[in-house]
């Protein structure tokens, strides 16, 4: 499947500008990691509306970067910078107004790197790039590349995995969710998700994934989930998530302590399935859970009863949409 380029959506101003909303991302689990040959990591995920990464780019006199986050922004067009062949940064500004919070597992890093370059792509006139030449002018996509084509398109994605000759994993699959559909974020106040080298690390301790479950994951995603969305089907689809991504955490077991990262993740996953809800899983490394819902009203009754079992902790629920657009990126004249 091929990706397509990013769309840029002009809108008259009397100030020129740029501004990029960007989705995160649910990651539900790579495929396979660890294996001497064949293809290493792939997966799916779904991009959500929120949170989301939001900037402007607009004039001044030299390059700038402000707001949460500032100085991993000036890192990315620095290494923007250097890939287009550009002798310095652009004379701009680039303003943070909103970030998604990282390591929490929703691939906010990524959707900042990546707003970054398509923002400074589309202040310096020039073609929006393919997802894939996008993450690699920010050096992203170098294990999942969910978040890379989510931020193109949005919706549901499965990537196949990459094989050593391959930057980036190639797109398999895209499937926009039903727009009634609602996710609702489990955030608790728990340790930050893997990241960097202590991502590296925890890679290298864990075992490989065994062809058979890679198997099994690939079955689950083909015969279950990608038909159930097709279809529309909510029951099935939700079946499927929490199969999926219990199994492939199951591959994290030597790290994380089981399919989720850590007992009081595991508690509330099992608390939400108590509540009638299916759907459930951990996104990447966690600490952020999701319950998939059918609709608005399920969400919200699903929020009051969560609020009412945890009211102890400090757990941070969010009701979030499916995002079936990908990034929105808006040049004002």
């Amino acid at each position: 499947m091929t990706a397509e380029p990013i769309r840029t959506t002009p809108s008259p101003s009397p100030d020129r500008c740029v501004e990029v909303i960007a989705p995160c991302r649910l990651h539900f689990g790579l495929l396979s990691f660890g294996r001497p040959s064949g293809r290493q990591f792939g997966g799916a995920g779904v991009m959500v509306d929120q949170p989301a990464v939001h900037l402007r780019v607009s004039a001044a006199d030299e390059f700038q970067a402000t707001g949460p986050r500032a100085g991993r922004a000036r890192g990315f067009a620095r290494r923007w910078t250097e890939h287009v062949g550009l002798p310095r940064e652009p004379a701009c500004r680039i303003e943070i107004l909103s970030m998604a919070p990282e390591h929490a597992g929703l691939g906010a890093g990524t959707q900042l790197a990546l707003s970054v370059a398509a923002g400074l792509n589309a202040w310096c006139g020039r073609p929006q790039p393919t997802p894939e030449e996008l993450a690699l002018s920010v050096g992203r996509g170098q294990r999942s590349a969910v978040g890379t084509y989510g931020f193109a398109a949005g919706g549901l994605i499965v990537e196949s995995g990459k094989l050593p000759s391959e930057p980036i994993s190639p797109l398999e699959c895209r499937l926009p969710l039903p727009e009634a559909w609602r996710f609702l974020l489990i955030q608790p106040p728990a340790a930050a998700g893997l990241s960097g080298s202590a991502e590296q690390t925890a890679f290298d301790r864990l075992p490989p994934v065994p062809e058979e479950v890679t198997r099994q994951l690939q079955d689950e995603l083909h015969l279950r989930m990608l038909p159930a969305v097709r279809e529309a089907d909510f029951a099935r689809f939700s079946d499927s998530v929490y199969r999926y991504g219990r199994l492939a955490g199951l591959c994290f077991a030597a790290v994380q302590g089981g399919p989720y990262n850590g007992p009081r993740l595991s508690g509330i996953v099992d608390l939400i399935r108590a509540l009638g809800v299916t759907g459930v899983g951990q996104s990447s490394w966690g600490p952020t859970l999701f319950a998939l819902l059918l609709g608005e009203q399920e969400a919200q009754k699903l929020v009051a009863n969560l609020a009412e079992q945890l009211a102890r902790e400090e757990v941070q629920l969010t009701i979030t949409r499916p995002n079936n657009r990908g990034a929105e990126i808006v040049v004002s004249r």
